[in-house]
C-alpha cells in the first residue's frame, strides 16, 4: 500500500433495503471523489434474535416497538442485488467493500464476489469463529475496535494471525493458546504487518466529541505496529481530518443521500455535498503533510536572498580598516557573508573599501 490516505464512503444499511437508492448512494460517493463504497452484508436471521431490543441511537431514529430483526430483516439486501451493486461501482471506477455479519455473508462476498478485502465491523470484535473465517480466506482485513480494549483487539489480531497462518487447512486445533502462539510468531507478526489494519472507532451514533479519543491512534501504532484508521462516528467532518493528520491511513465514514429518511444511521451521516468537502480536505492535508523531511522547497529558495541577511558596511570602510561592532551591521538582502561569520570577522582587516550599506563578500 502507498501512503495515500484512503477514504471509505460507508453507505451500510442507508439504502433502506432498496437496491436503487443503493445505487444512487454508489453515484453520489463516486462524485465525493471516495476511494471505496461501502455496504453491509448480512441475514438477519443469522445475527440477531427475534426479540432482542434495539440500541436507543436505533429506538431514536426508527420504529421504536419494532425489534431489532424486524428493522434488519427491513434493510437486508439480497446477495443478487449486492452482486449488482458491485457490478455498478466497477462500471463507475469505485471499489465495492462489504461488512459480513454472518458465515453465509462471508462465503457470498469471497467466493462469489471474490473480494480481497474484508471488513470487520466493531461489533463482530469478540466474534472469534467470524473472526477465523474472516482470515482464513487469506483477504487482506479491516478491523474495527469499536468498545474494545486493547487486550480484546489484541486477541482480535491473535485468531486473524493464527488464520492467516494456517489458511483454509488448519493443522493446529483453535485455542487460545494457539492463537497467543501465532500473534508472538514472526510469520503472524509478518502477515499482520501486510494484511491488517486497525480502525480505532466509538461505537455511537452520533459519537460525542469528547469520546472520540484520537490520541488512541497513536496508542494502536505503538502498541501494535500495524496499520491504522479510524471509522468516526461524530457529526460532521472535522474529526475524520484531524485523525488523518494524526497519522490514520484510512478513514471510513458514514453517508446518506438525505439525513431525514428513515432509518437508524440516517441522522448520524454525511450528506453528499459534505463527504464531498471531507474527500477534499483530506487531500488537501494529505498535499500538506509532506515527506517528513527537513529541507528547503523549490517554492522558498527564490525567497532566500530577500528574507535573510547579510553583513553589510554600516559606514564607509577603507582597505585596511579593522572591521568592528561600529562599523558593521546586519541587513538584507542575504546574497553576501552570512552574519554566521560576524565574530570571526571582527577584529580583522578589510581587503577592500566599501560604501555604507554595501554588502560584504
Amino acid at each position: 500500500m502507498n501512503n495515500k490516505i484512503i477514504v471509505i464512503a460507508e453507505a451500510g444499511v442507508n439504502h433502506n433495503g432498496n437496491v436503487d437508492l443503493a445505487m444512487q448512494l454508489v453515484d453520489a460517493a463516486v462524485k465525493s471523489g471516495a476511494d471505496i463504497v461501502k455496504f453491509q452484508t448480512f441475514k438477519a436471521k443469522n445475527i440477531v434474535t427475534k426479540s432482542v431490543s434495539k440500541a436507543d441511537y436505533q429506538k431514536n431514529t426508527t420504529n421504536e416497538e419494532e425489534s431489532q430483526y424486524d428493522m434488519l430483516k427491513a434493510l437486508e439486501l439480497t446477495y443478487g442485488d449486492t452482486m449488482k451493486i458491485m457490478k455498478h461501482c466497477e462500471q463507475n471506477k469505485i471499489k465495492f467493500l462489504s461488512s459480513a455479519f454472518d458465515h453465509d455473508s462471508l462465503d457470498f462476498l469471497t467466493n462469489k464476489l471474490n473480494l480481497k478485502t474484508l471488513k470487520i465491523a466493531s461489533g463482530e470484535i469478540t466474534n472469534g469463529p467470524l473472526l477465523l473465517s474472516h482470515a482464513q480466506t487469506g483477504c487482506n482485513i479491516i478491523l474495527s475496535t469499536g468498545i474494545s480494549s486493547l487486550k480484546e483487539i489484541q486477541i482480535a489480531l491473535s485468531i486473524i494471525a493464527f488464520g492467516l497462518i494456517h489458511g483454509a487447512n488448519l493443522k493446529e486445533n483453535p485455542s487460545l493458546k494457539s492463537f497467543q502462539k501465532a500473534f508472538k510468531s514472526e510469520v503472524g507478526q509478518s502477515l499482520l504487518k501486510r494484511k491488517v489494519t486497525i480502525l480505532h472507532c466509538t461505537t455511537e451514533y452520533p459519537a460525542p466529541l469528547e469520546d472520540s479519543n484520537l490520541k488512541a491512534i497513536t496508542t494502536l501504532q505503538n502498541k501494535f505496529g500495524l496499520r491504522i484508521g479510524y471509522s468516526d462516528h461524530t457529526k460532521g467532518i472535522i474529526v475524520s481530518v484531524f485523525a488523518a493528520a494524526m497519522g490514520a491511513k484510512l478513514i471510513e465514514k458514514h453517508f446518506t443521500l438525505d439525513k431525514e429518511m428513515h432509518g437508524p444511521d440516517h441522522k448520524a451521516s454525511l450528506s453528499p455535498l459534505e463527504l464531498k468537502r471531507m474527500v477534499e480536505m483530506i487531500r488537501d492535508l494529505e498535499k500538506s503533510m509532506g515527506d517528513g523531511i527537513k529541507t528547503p522547497k523549490k517554492s522558498e529558495l527564490k525567497n532566500k536572498y530577500i528574507v535573510r541577511k547579510s553583513l553589510v558596511a554600516l559606514t564607509p570602510i577603507k582597505k585596511g580598516d579593522v572591521f568592528t561592532e561600529q562599523n558593521l551591521s546586519i541587513k538584507r538582502p542575504g546574497n553576501g557573508k552570512s552574519p554566521m561569520l560576524y565574530w570571526d570577522i571582527l577584529g580583522t582587516k578589510s581587503f577592500r573599501d566599501y560604501g555604507e550599506d554595501e554588502v560584504l563578500f
